[in-house]
């Protein structure tokens, strides 16, 4: 992988903020000393710095760093405090937000003048395999997108998307590790019913679905095309699959369609 030749401040060394720094530079897409981070927990700085990430207790000294991108990886419920509080500072810079729900209009509006894009990353950027939706703020250039598009494929997956889609993306890539982990719990439940070892068996079916996983991805194959692989004609998948698609089909959209809803209520609170 070819190095990203850039600086990346992160406001906020938490769990999405941390994981951010930890893999660009686990993956190789940047050398530890151009990521820099901020937090008021020393300990969350002292984990970072132990790979060589550098560590500011403020955001303020962060931003006077003078990175070429800074992420604000802050709750939404604070980051109008902490946007507030920089918004000079940044007139001018590429700012990248976290924060669900606060919309490229509002960024604007606490950011004037700076050069925003709002992304929405799922938790499975800790293990290099998230999926990152990218919306850009008018003022974002092409260069910018592109490059917030490589520090975040780093991380695993990022696609550029409009604003108005986030929401859909959110319901379902961002909730997504929390229906499959459901969906590996209730097979291993069903493996055990029919008289497998506990242990054992969520050990095989956690490693089944991390195989299905690096088989599409490194194939393209569309899953259904994956499915006609391994089902023969009148055989025990298929009988499995008959049973199971229509519960599952109607299951996803019903999860989708509650976050959808559950994303709005919240957005008008």
């Amino acid at each position: 992988m070819d190095k990203i030749k850039a600086t990346v401040g992160i406001v906020g060394a938490g769990s999405m903020g941390g994981a951010i720094a930890r893999g660009l530079v686990a993956s190789g897409a940047m050398d530890a000393s151009d990521v820099f981070a901020c937090d008021p927990s020393a300990d969350k700085l002292a984990a970072l710095a132990e790979l060589g990430i550098g560590g500011f207790a403020s955001a303020e000294k962060l931003v006077d760093a003078g990175t070429d991108v800074v992420v604000l990886a802050v709750k939404p419920q604070v980051l109008p405090e902490v946007a507030g509080g920089l918004s000079d500072k940044l007139v001018g810079r590429l700012v990248v937000s976290i924060a669900a729900g606060v919309t490229l209009s509002t960024l604007a509006d606490y950011l004037d003048g700076a050069r925003v894009i709002r992304v929405m990353p799922n938790l499975l950027i800790q293990v290099l395999s998230g999926a990152t939706a990218i919306a850009p703020g008018q003022a974002a250039t092409p260069a910018d997108v592109e490059l917030v598009r490589g520090l975040f494929s780093a991380l695993g997956c990022a696609q550029v998307m409009r604003e108005d889609q986030l929401d859909a993306e959110g319901a379902v890539v961002s909730c997504g590790p929390a229906y499959l982990a459901l969906f590996v719990d209730t097979l291993t439940r069903a493996g055990i019913r029919a008289g497998l070892p506990a242990q054992a068996c969520r050990e095989m079916v956690e490693m089944t679905m991390l195989g299905v996983g690096k088989a599409l991805l490194e194939s393209g194959e569309h899953p259904r095309a994956y499915m006609e692989k391994v089902t023969s004609p009148g055989g025990t998948t298929a009988a499995g699959l008959l049973a199971l698609e229509p519960h599952l089909l109607e299951g996803s959209y019903g999860a989708v369609d509650a976050a959808l809803a559950r994303t709005r209520e919240l957005a008008g609170a």
